[in-house]
């Protein structure tokens, strides 16, 4: 029987390792812009503990990683992001 290895990533805001799965995945697409949980291009991983998405420096720290400016809206999407994936990974969806 053939056992897969869980696929692993790095918080960008506790530098934790943890499976792609528990990670929220944002990613910079160069036509469609950021997306949440889908799509290919440069990506960044944050875990859903309450310390990594409430940091004060979050923003500069996605903007580094997905190598791009963020929009002061944005915050407020992910936020909103951020709250339903908590919902959906606590229900167990």
């Amino acid at each position: 029987m053939i056992f897969k290895k869980p696929v692993m990533r790095i918080c960008i805001s506790c530098r934790e390792t943890y499976d792609r799965k528990d990670l929220l995945k944002i990613t910079k697409d160069h036509k469609q812009g950021i997306m949440f949980q889908k799509g290919m291009g440069r990506s960044a991983y944050i875990c859903k503990s309450k310390k990594c998405y409430s940091d004060s420096k979050i923003k500069k720290k996605l903007q580094k990683s997905l190598k791009t400016f963020l929009e002061p809206e944005f915050i407020d999407i992910f936020e909103k992001e951020i709250t339903s994936f908590n919902d959906y990974s606590n229900k167990g969806i």
